[in-house]
């Protein structure tokens, strides 16, 4: 999930990462909010060079995140967590500097208070999809696939998978089980950008019902067989993602119709899409 978030009147792009359970801000913003330069990237061109173990740090432990620039292009943009942010702030003497980390308090605080009050976060999460213009049918089956994203990725971290690669690796399994295709082939039917668009901001509801099937199921079959580890959690993903993939496959010989498609809300937003369903009949792709 990507989002605008405000420091005093300036802004800083940042976007949710669901697998790790952590904000990433764009470290370029940040730059630009402590030091009021009117070229941050070039400033954090010379920190890096004038404080090698920071441009070292930064290098090896922030990620490039796609974020939308002033232009509306996605870009690879390096972000940081709450962590790489206050390793930053050693190395930039600004007055803002003590604001900025109550500020950064503040944005954990509200992430607490949502994980503390499940019911905080799905109301904050409806108003945005709301004004990305998505029916309230819809939203409310999101807002309900986060929960079980959440509740499956805590299973992993409880159980030992720690590392991003891992994380992709598993999601990857369960996906390829559900509907045939894993989130980078699902992506390609969808026509969606590789690393800007969210894959399940563009799927239909039955999309979704079947990505929480799947999810959910892995959540229960790794309970019950206690998997530990990496290897027995791929397991468990696979087994998962097959009782979605059984389900999916048993409505689609009943129905006549695919259940994973190659419609997009990139044109048209999901609220005016399901409007015109009944007239125009959606392009559907292959699915095993």
């Amino acid at each position: 999930m990507s989002n605008i978030k405000l420091f005093e009147t300036a802004q800083i792009r940042s976007v949710w990462d669901e697998d790790a359970n952590r904000w990433y801000f764009a470290i370029v913003d940040v730059v630009q909010v402590l030091t009021d330069s009117v070229n941050p990237t070039d400033y954090l061109k010379k920190l890096r060079k004038r404080d090698p173990e920071l441009g070292s740090y930064l290098g090896t432990n922030c990620p490039q995140v796609a974020m939308r620039t002033d232009s509306g292009v996605q870009r690879q943009t390096l972000a940081g967590s709450v962590e790489h942010l206050l390793r930053l702030i050693q190395s930039i003497p600004s007055p803002k500097a003590e604001p900025f980390k109550r500020w950064l308090a503040q944005v954990g605080y509200e992430r607490l208070q949502e994980i503390e009050n499940p019911e905080l976060a799905a109301q904050r999460m409806r108003a945005i999809y709301q004004s990305k213009g998505y029916s309230p049918e819809w939203i409310e089956k999101r807002v309900r696939g986060i929960a079980i994203r959440d509740e499956l990725t805590g299973e992993w971290q409880k159980r030992g998978v720690k590392e991003q690669r891992e994380y992709a690796i598993l999601t990857a399994e369960i996906s390829k089980a559900t509907f045939g295709m894993t989130p980078s082939e699902y992506r390609d039917l969808k026509e969606l950008d590789k690393t800007g668009d969210n894959l399940r901001d563009h799927m239909t509801d039955l999309e979704l019902i079947f990505t929480m099937l799947g999810e959910a199921s892995t959540t229960e079959i790794t309970r019950q067989h206690d998997a530990q580890g990496f290897g027995p959690n791929r397991s468990a993903a696979r087994a998962g993602g097959k009782v979605a993939g059984n389900a999916r496959r048993d409505l689609e010989r009943k129905s006549g119709r695919k259940v994973a498609t190659a419609q997009n809300y990139k044109q048209l937003p999901e609220a005016e899409v399901r409007k015109r369903i009944p007239k125009n009949k959606i392009k559907t792709g292959a699915a095993p």
